[in-house]
């Protein structure tokens, strides 16, 4: 199997890897954070929101089960891509809408969902996720992995993640996993 690599900003990373988390075709993902330097690829220096980084997703996925304008659509069905650096509570440019590609097809891809999406929605606010060439990807920290299924029951969970979750699973049912 051949895989490829997308990575989507779209506020908080435990919202965004429970997201991904759930589809058919993604063999892996990861959050952590991109736009930066190494050294300042902590969650404390990142959370400062002077590190230029980003708090992502990466996705590790089978273009041959789920194609990648499936990961667009679902990326932007499951956050506000009309927030300037934030999406809802979480505030700052570490939370921006943003999407590191890793080829020039998903950034024409990208490129072309947005514009067709702004063209849809011509009342609406306009798109703000930015599309950016992957500089590098750099794991966040152990607690930061797997957080949703790990810490289901607590608040931030219960209120932010969970629904997200949930608009997912009735919108998308064709693309979850069984």
């Amino acid at each position: 199997m051949k895989t490829e690599v997308a990575v989507f900003g779209g506020g908080c990373f435990w919202c965004t890897e429970a997201v991904f988390k759930m589809l058919k075709g993604v063999v892996g993902v990861e959050p952590g954070y991109a736009g930066g330097t190494k050294e300042t690829a902590t969650y404390e220096a990142v959370s400062s929101g002077t590190t230029k980084h980003v708090e992502v997703t990466r996705v590790e996925y089978d273009p041959t089960e789920i194609r990648y304008a499936d990961l667009l659509t679902v990326f932007f069905a499951s956050h506000d891509a009309t927030q300037t650096d934030g999406q809802g509570n979480d505030i700052g440019p570490q939370y921006r809408s943003v999407i590191f590609t890793t080829s020039d097809e998903q950034a024409r891809e990208a490129h072309v969902f947005i514009d067709e999406l702004d063209a849809s929605s011509r009342d609406g606010d306009p798109i703000v996720t930015t599309v950016e060439t992957l500089p590098e990807f750099f794991s966040a920290e152990s607690y930061h992995q797997d957080y949703y299924a790990r810490n289901e029951s607590r608040g931030y969970c219960q209120v932010i993640i969970a629904p997200k979750l949930q608009k997912v699973q009735e919108k998308f049912a064709q693309l979850l996993k069984k």
